[in-house]
């Protein structure tokens, strides 16, 4: 039997035929980008690895159709100025940049003064963490499915109110539990005398709130699932494919500049009191000091409400521009002959096609490594954003705005400019699937070699009466550390503000009688800024591959 004529593309696959588009006279924004003399071939890197398309791909113009922008019959027309994949870029990323801010930005931020204001051990605040991730799993087969195949722009705004209501709901706690007071319920005189005694562990309804927090975490889950799934491939279907890499790089660089955001400005609200009606007796130098944490809650849900109301607006297809449809054959030609059923038009609208489809992504080998590749980074980059912080004000005794500023200084040209720069290089130098893949592994490696400055580590600031064989009991509610002039921590008795001691018998320097600084003393590490170095590396080349390998995974 005669072979037809075959396309031998990259990585081995073969396309029945070559594939090209009609040239139609495209208006509206990207009218530039669709000038195509003739007859044009398939654009560099749409033909890989990843379930790409082949025999059948069409361009369907949207010009006709009623896809003016607002809310039923009310499309005013001033609306329509925003009715471009560009506006729709606007949105999409003030949307992921207040996700960014809230989920990893103020929650990280805010992680240790919330431990303290509610009693909550570590373990507690890790399961508040990864309850948006048990939304996000739980959500994304069904959202992703159905969404894909319905009117992505009302998913997207539904998701984003979604996920205001959660960011309110995390600032419910501090309005219905009564004012923080700093108490002291032991007295423990300065230098005094080494010595231990037996308290038992403190027992609080205020530890109650954890779900609370977690329903929360859980809504912010559910609201961001759609913006991560549908919001990536709205932009894919509504610009050319050269064009894509840049658009999503905008919309995943906005995500990444969110937490940073929310780092600095977490941090900034930290430094004020959590009873901002109060005048406070500490600082927060203070170990006591639980600073604004719901501020920042409060405003990004307010912010998100009001972003989903133009989001609801947009039409299911942009006008002028040009739609990607997928009703194709797989690129990755499967021999049992399931792509064929793939290809029906009708296929994928009923939940009876769930299986078929999840079938055919696990019979394509390169989608499913780079899942598991995005997975595992997905997992360090959870870690580090949630426990960063708080690693570093372990480590150099900072207080919790120092660390979480300094962590969004780390965060900023790092990870904002390493998404950007991925989308960049990308679209540069017209990388193909092969040539993505390469970029992502070179990335991975990068990184992989400069995690290993975690091992080096500072070591802890002397306390004062501590012994290898000795253990002293401190309840929570009396620590209060002061730092000597030779720099060891001395517990001392609640006092208002932040008062040096002075002729401390107990502090002895060039042998007279020293004094002593409420607050801990400073980490004076000399490794600091290696171990700062090469954390700007690792969170740099991890954010860098991040673009390319969606890239790759879309095409």
């Amino acid at each position: 039997m005669a072979k037809p004529p075959s396309l031998t593309g990259e990585n081995g696959f073969h396309f029945p035929q070559a594939i090209v588009f009609p040239s139609p006279s495209p208006s509206g924004e990207d009218s530039a980008a669709f000038d195509t003399p003739g007859s044009t071939p398939l654009s560099n890197g749409t033909g890989c690895c990843a379930p790409g398309l082949a025999e059948g791909i069409k361009y369907v113009s949207t010009d006709g159709m009623e896809l003016a922008c607002g809310w039923g019959g009310f499309t005013p027309g001033c609306l329509q100025l925003f009715n471009t994949s560009k506006g729709v870029l606007f949105f999409l990323c003030v949307a992921s940049f207040l996700q960014g801010m809230t989920v990893n930005g103020f929650i990280n931020t805010v992680i240790t003064s919330i431990e303290r204001r509610f009693d909550l051990r570590s373990y507690q605040s890790g399961l508040i963490a990864s309850s948006y991730d048990i939304a996000a799993c739980l959500c994304l087969t069904f959202v992703s499915y159905f969404g894909g195949n319905g009117h992505k722009p009302r998913w997207l705004g539904w998701g984003v109110m979604v996920m205001g209501l959660g960011s309110l709901l995390f600032a419910l706690p501090h309005f219905t539990t009564g004012m923080y007071k700093v108490h002291s319920s032991a007295d423990v005189g300065v230098c005094a005398a080494n010595q231990s005694q037996s308290c038992a562990p403190a027992t609080s309804s205020l530890s109650s709130y954890r779900f609370v927090f977690m329903l929360g975490q859980f809504l912010h889950g559910m609201g961001a699932t759609p913006l991560y799934t549908l919001g990536v491939t709205y932009l894919d279907e509504n610009v050319k494919t050269n064009y894509s890499p840049v658009y999503i790089a905008v919309f995943y660089t906005a995500a990444i500049l969110g937490p940073a955001a929310g780092y600095l400005v977490g941090g900034m609200f930290l430094n004020i009191y959590t009873e901002i009606h109060r005048e406070p007796d500490i600082t927060p130098e203070n170990t006591l000091w639980v600073g604004a944490w719901w501020i920042g809650f409060l405003g990004a849900g307010a912010a998100s409400l009001l972003i989903s109301i133009p989001i609801l607006g947009y039409p299911q297809r942009l006008p002028g521009t040009w739609h990607h449809e997928a009703g194709a054959v797989l690129a990755h030609q499967l021999k049992d002959g399931s792509h064929k059923k793939a290809s029906d038009p009708d296929f994928g609208k009923t939940v009876k096609d769930l299986p078929r489809s999840v079938l055919l992504l696990l019979k394509n080998p390169t989608f499913i490594f780079l899942c598991l590749a995005g997975a595992t980074e997905a997992t360090l980059i959870a870690g580090m954003s949630t426990f960063g912080p708080k690693f570093l004000e372990s480590q150099f005794s900072l207080s919790a705005s120092e660390a979480a500023t300094l962590f969004g200084y780390l965060v900023v040209p790092a990870g904002g400019g390493g998404t950007f720069l991925g989308g960049f290089l990308v679209n540069k130098f017209k990388l193909r699937c092969s040539g993505i893949i390469k970029l992502c592994l070179v990335c991975t490696l990068t990184s992989l070699m400069a995690i290993f400055v975690f091992f080096i580590r500072c070591p802890n600031v002397p306390m004062a009466g501590h012994r290898a064989t000795l253990r002293v009991a401190v309840l929570r509610e009396t620590y209060s550390p002061v730092c000597g002039s030779n720099n060891l921590i001395v517990s001392e008795k609640l006092r208002n503000g932040k008062k040096v001691y002075k002729e401390c018998s107990c502090i002895e320097k060039n042998t007279f009688p020293g004094e002593a600084e409420a607050g801990k003393c400073t980490s004076s590490c000399e490794k600091r800024t290696l171990l700062l170095f090469f954390m700007f590396i690792v969170i740099l080349f991890t954010f860098l591959s991040s673009i390319p390998a969606l890239t790759a995974t879309l095409r």
